[in-house]
C-alpha cells in the first residue's frame, strides 16, 4: 500500500455528545476520511492532497454557540494508512462467540469471525451500538430469515446474519463509501446473500422483511419507524441502535403506538439496543 501524507486535526469539544456526532456527520462531506473519538473530542484526518486553508469553512458546528469547539493541526508524515488503523482499530469480541477484525489482526479461532477493511473507525458509539446489535443477533434465530440491514456501515451486521443462515439480505447506506466498503466486505467474507444498495428508507416500500435491523441515530429512527413497521412481516423482529438510555421513551413511545413489544434492552456505556416483535 502506498504510503500517503495526512493533515491530522483534534478537536477540544465541550460537551462532547451530541456536538461529536453532529461534527463527524458535517466532516464526512468533505474531503476527512477518518475519525477517531477521544477523551477530549475527535481526531480527524485528511489526505494532505485534498487539504485547502479553508476546509472547515462549511462546517456549520464550529460556529455554534451551544458548544465550545478548539482544534488544532499537523502534518503526518508519510504515515503507512495500515499502521494506523493497526493502532487505532481494536477488534469487537463478543461473547467468545463473535468477532469483528481488520485483516491485519491475528485470527482466533471463534465461531462468527468477520474480518472488515476499516476505511474509517468505528468511534466509540458505532463501536457499543455494533457490539450490542451483534449480541441481539446472536440470540435470535435468523435462519432462512429475509433480513434488511438498514444504515449498514461496514456490513458487519448484514455479514453475520447471512453467517447465522439468514437470506436474502438488504444492507442499504445512503453514503457512498459504506455502499462501497459493504460490497468489498461482504466479498470479503465469502457471502453470497447480500444485495447492497446506495439510498435511504425512500427504497422500502414494497419490500417485506422477518428481521430488520436499523443501527442508526434517534432522529432517524423515529421519522422512519413507520416505513420499517409497513416492511415487517407479521411474526417479525425488529433491532434498533444508535441512540441513548434516555431516548428509550421516545423510541418506545413510537413502536409500541406502531404496534411493537419491546421484548429485550442490552445497555453499554449509556448507548442502548432494543429488540421488538410484532
Amino acid at each position: 500500500m502506498a504510503e500517503l501524507a495526512y493533515i491530522g486535526y483534534h478537536f477540544t469539544i465541550e460537551p462532547k455528545e451530541p456536538a461529536t456526532e453532529i461534527l463527524i456527520a458535517e466532516l464526512g462531506e468533505t474531503p476527512f476520511e477518518s475519525f477517531e473519538e477521544t477523551e477530549t473530542g475527535l481526531s480527524a484526518y485528511i489526505q494532505k492532497q485534498y487539504w485547502t486553508e479553508d476546509v472547515l469553512a462549511d462546517v456549520y458546528i464550529l460556529q455554534s454557540e451551544e458548544f465550545k469547539i478548539s482544534y488544532t493541526y499537523e502534518e503526518i508524515e508519510q504515515v503507512n494508512w495500515n499502521e494506523e488503523w493497526e493502532k487505532n482499530f481494536e477488534p469487537i469480541e463478543v461473547d467468545n462467540t463473535c468477532r469483528v477484525r481488520a485483516p491485519f489482526h491475528e485470527y482466533k479461532e471463534v465461531q462468527y469471525d468477520i474480518v472488515i477493511e476499516p476505511k474509517m473507525s468505528f468511534g466509540t458509539g458505532h463501536h457499543e451500538t455494533t457490539f450490542m446489535v451483534i449480541q441481539h443477533l446472536l440470540e435470535t434465530d435468523v435462519t432462512g430469515k429475509k433480513t434488511l440491514d438498514m444504515g449498514c456501515g461496514t456490513a458487519i451486521l448484514a455479514i453475520l446474519a447471512e453467517m447465522k443462515g439468514a437470506q436474502p439480505i438488504d444492507a442499504i447506506d445512503i453514503d457512498n463509501w459504506c455502499y462501497l466498503n459493504s460490497i468489498e466486505n461482504a466479498e470479503r467474507n465469502n457471502c453470497k446473500h447480500i444485495s447492497v444498495y446506495e439510498g435511504d428508507a425512500s427504497l422500502l416500500p414494497g419490500r417485506t422483511y422477518d428481521v430488520i435491523i436499523a443501527n442508526i441515530n434517534r432522529n432517524i429512527l423515529l421519522n422512519d419507524m413507520q416505513v420499517y413497521v409497513d416492511c415487517l412481516n407479521p411474526g417479525g423482529t425488529l433491532l434498533l441502535s444508535g441512540f441513548y438510555e434516555e431516548d428509550i421513551p421516545a423510541i418506545d413511545e413510537s413502536c409500541s403506538s406502531k404496534g411493537l413489544k419491546l421484548i429485550k434492552k442490552h445497555q453499554k456505556n449509556n448507548w442502548v439496543a432494543l429488540k421488538y416483535i410484532n
